[in-house]
């Protein structure tokens, strides 16, 4: 059974924003750990309470989540949330309520000495972005120092802070508010190292390369992200982070991308235009025939339907717009000259639309003159 986070939120489908913060700061309070200590059952309602406002409160997976359920949110790479740590669920906390909630619900345990998710950023051809692709890619990523195990210090050993007095948390007051905030010398951890590990200087990790194999959706574009789940840094625990791939597309020379449709221009020589004559051009998915009509125009647009970039979050297809671009002559010999002179003359009153046009405007303009 799918689980319901609006149900889980205590709100409607149509809920507001502002409503669904409400919501969440109410049920968070009340079923936070520190307030219901051993209460396996509050613990676990306060895990689904943070994952339903994840998704609620971000746009993009809300309309997901409403739309395809749960397993949408995992197709489109956003999920894992049943695999979040305790530290992760309290990063979320704190970040939407802030450290000076910290005098209530106690030290928050041992910081990691590095984020455990792991960004890097990839640059692939138009060509990628269209029809998708499989990359081979080599990172870099972190592991807790073998010496030290992680801690930075000298064979492991660490000593209260004297900062914070092990508490990971300095407290100070301001007016008849006490608030608290994190350790500066220690990081929240409420352990320094006396001597510094002498295998990697005290900065507790060291670093390995891998190659992975990912698979580049079709319709990607630049800033989307692909996450990898349990492919970022590794904790002193062995709980390792996710790698989040951030995506740029390299422009085409020919072709240019706007939103899902595929921009063309075509030049055309003004003869082709007004004959209404068919040409052959090129698209991503091979030659296509436009078919002109007599006095074709300037930048006018041709659609060819369902030849652009797959939507990431609809499925459907873009199209193709082909633009004309007219082209003129730059010089003329005297017998193109003769020739285009007998033409005008062959269409008559039709080659002069000018004429017509302003006959009563050359009036006007005489009679400003009069005295």
């Amino acid at each position: 059974m799918d689980i319901d986070y609006y149900e889980i939120l205590e709100v409607d489908r149509s809920a507001s924003l502002e409503e669904i913060k409400k919501a969440y700061r109410k049920l968070a309070l009340k079923y936070h750990p520190d307030r219901n200590p051993g209460d396996k059952e509050a613990e676990e309602k306060f895990k689904l309470i943070n994952e339903a406002y994840q998704v609620l409160s971000d746009e993009e997976k809300r309309a997901l989540y409403d739309r395809y359920g749960k397993a949408g949110l995992e197709s489109h790479g956003f999920g894992g949330f049943e695999n979040s740590s305790y530290e992760d669920i309290m990063d979320f906390f704190e970040s939407i309520f802030g450290e000076a909630f910290g005098q209530n619900f106690g030290r928050r345990r041992q910081e990691e000495k590095y984020p455990l998710d792991l960004g890097l950023e990839l640059t692939i051809s138009f060509k990628d972005a269209l029809f998708g692709a499989q990359k081979e890619i080599e990172y870099s990523y972190k592991v807790p120092c073998e010496a030290c195990k992680g801690t930075g210090a000298k064979e492991g050993k660490l000593s209260v802070c004297p900062e914070c007095q092990g508490r990971g948390q300095i407290y100070y007051r301001q007016g008849f508010m006490t608030f608290s905030q994190t350790c500066p010398r220690c990081g929240g951890s409420g352990e320094i190292a006396t001597q510094k590990c002498v295998k990697c200087y005290g900065y507790g990790y060291e670093t390995k390369h891998e190659k992975i194999t990912i698979q580049i959706p079709e319709g990607v574009d630049s800033g989307n992200r692909i996450r990898v789940q349990g492919k970022g840094n590794i904790s002193s625990s062995g709980k390792r982070g996710d790698l989040y791939i951030t995506i740029y597309v390299e422009e085409d020379e020919h072709f240019i991308r706007h939103n899902d449709d595929i921009y063309l221009e075509v030049p055309i020589f003004f003869t082709k235009a007004l004959l209404g004559e068919s040409i052959t051009i090129p698209t991503p998915r091979g030659e296509k025939e436009l078919k002109l009509h007599t006095g074709t125009k300037d930048k006018e647009q041709f659609i060819f339907k369902g030849e652009g970039f797959k939507n990431l979050r609809t499925g459907k297809i873009g199209n193709l717009i082909a633009q004309i671009k007219l082209i003129f002559p730059t010089k003329l010999t005297q017998e193109q000259r003769n020739l285009l002179e007998k033409l005008q003359e062959s269409f008559g009153v039709q080659s002069k639309p000018h004429e017509e046009k302003f006959s009563s405007l050359f009036e006007k303009v005489k009679n400003w003159f009069k005295k």
